[in-house]
């Protein structure tokens, strides 16, 4: 084997093993990512499907999505390993048309944000009235609500205490100011409580998550575009032979 052929081997081993490599890398990222959403707790605690919202429909494609792109990796890994250029190319092309919807998919995200966030503020704003039942789905809201008012140093909901309603008095404890506390204080029915609700640190973790979600469909993006790269070039390679 001369020099040459040595070096172009080389480099399609290379190419072949990015194209594995890519692959796998996306299938992993989206489905860890999307366990991770679908397990936690704090959407199933404040953002229910009765106000309108649906958080788990996004969760939901992206297992689909990450599923797809596994076993397209499987497809693109035996193409890269058999050299079989059919299998490359459809790679290639179901490959280009997640890219595409994932792109199409952000457009849409960024032109009906101000919708989300409405839906989101009726959210809230209807579980209020959670507060102030006693039903087994009251009393399952009111507990998380407490653990979270514990953490964060607010109280209620969407307008502070009174968001209780009757319910204030047995729940107040979370809401009752510390001595060494930072956060500004009010009396309400006798009690030194948190002024701020909740609301704000709900929002504020919700936009957390949701650019740790940006940022990681970015660095899927890029990995996927070296996928479609990578297999073109050992398409292009295998023709060439």
């Amino acid at each position: 084997m001369g020099h040459k052929e040595l070096e172009k081997e080389t480099i399609k081993v290379f190419n072949r093993e990015k194209v594995k490599l890519s692959n796998s890398l996306c299938g992993i990222l989206i489905l860890a990512l999307a366990i991770w959403l679908r397990v936690s707790k704090f959407e199933q605690e404040f953002v229910s499907e009765d106000g309108g919202m649906h958080p788990y429909v996004a969760v939901n494609i992206l297992i689909a999505v990450g599923s797809i792109i596994m076993i397209l990796g499987f497809l693109g890994c035996c193409g890269a390993m058999k050299e079989s250029r059919c299998m490359l190319l459809v790679f290639f092309i179901c490959l280009l048309l997640i890219l595409l919807l994932q792109v199409a998919a952000g457009i849409l995200g960024v032109t009906f944000r101000s919708e989300y966030e409405q839906a989101l503020n009726e959210t809230l704003h209807k579980n209020v009235e959670l507060l102030r039942g006693t039903d087994e789905k009251a009393k399952s809201f009111q507990k998380n609500l407490i653990s979270f008012q514990k953490e964060f140093k607010c109280c209620g909901l969407v307008d502070g205490a009174s968001d209780w309603g009757q319910n204030f008095q047995p729940n107040s404890e979370s809401c009752e100011c510390s001595a060494t506390s930072d956060s500004p204080c009010i009396m309400y029915e006798g009690k030194h409580v948190y002024q701020q609700a909740c609301i704000t640190f709900i929002k504020d973790i919700l936009k957390k998550n949701l650019l740790v979600i940006i940022g990681l469909a970015f660095g899927i993006a890029f990995i996927e575009i070296l996928g479609l790269v990578f297999s073109m070039v050992l398409f292009c390679q295998i023709g060439n032979k």
